[in-house]
């Protein structure tokens, strides 16, 4: 997430787990032994599962970017259910057929997704026409904006929303901000509109073992300038 406090936006980047991305190779002390270049999801497999993991995948972001990551906030996909209800449900039309997985997960059907729905919309693969990680991106993105936009409406009804909401997310949080900052920077981007979603652009090949994505440089270009320069006036 990138959040413009002079020009009041916020945007976000969503980046393929299968990225081929350098990160550093941590010891048992989680410090850099190496360095190696991998699918950029293979960064939080290095260092202590948490905290140090955490940093590892932040660097490895900023390093692809080439723009410092500050912060890092972590969660389980168990926090994808607690999160949903916490907002009384997503309401999106669905992309994919889930009937097989839950007879009312139909394509092309409106639906208020309940916390287990929305779990296996944004998580589920196997079993379905295109079980491709860039289809199930496509999912992620939709239901990142719509939940985004029920989060902003739930902010404006409810003034405890906030806090009972950090409170809720504790045990599934990892992140280097304190209670306090992190209750703050989710008022505040709760506060804006989510502008855009950026993808970068690039090749999918098959590796030796895994999928890799090579994402072409113009593409990471045109996402950095747009999140993170100013416009010349």
């Amino acid at each position: 997430l990138v959040m413009d406090t002079k020009n009041n936006t916020c945007q976000a980047i969503h980046i393929n787990r299968d990225t081929m991305a350098d990160m550093n190779v941590l010891g048992v002390a989680g410090d850099r032994i190496d360095t190696v270049t991998q699918q950029i999801a293979l960064s939080h497999t290095y260092g202590n599962g948490r905290e140090i993991s955490c940093r590892n995948t932040a660097d490895a972001v900023s390093e692809l970017l080439g723009v410092k990551v500050d912060h890092y906030v972590s969660v389980t996909m168990d926090a994808v259910s607690v999160f949903n209800d916490l907002v009384g449900g997503v309401t999106l039309t669905m992309l994919d057929d889930f009937s097989a997985m839950d007879s009312t997960m139909k394509e092309g059907e409106s639906i208020t997704l309940t916390g287990a729905q929305a779990l296996t919309y944004v998580r589920a693969r196997k079993g379905l026409e295109d079980p491709s990680n860039s289809r199930r991106m496509a999912r992620q993105k939709q239901y990142l904006e719509a939940l985004y936009e029920r989060t902003q409406q739930c902010v404006q009804e409810q003034t405890d929303f906030v806090p009972k909401t950090a409170l809720a997310l504790a045990d599934y949080l990892v992140t280097d901000c304190s209670g306090n900052k992190l209750e703050n920077m989710m008022s505040r981007f709760s506060e804006k509109p989510l502008d855009t979603i950026y993808s970068l652009e690039g090749d999918l090949n098959t590796g030796e073992q895994f999928m890799e994505f090579y994402p072409y440089d113009d593409s990471i270009k045109q996402v950095v300038v747009a999140c993170f320069c100013e416009p010349v006036a």
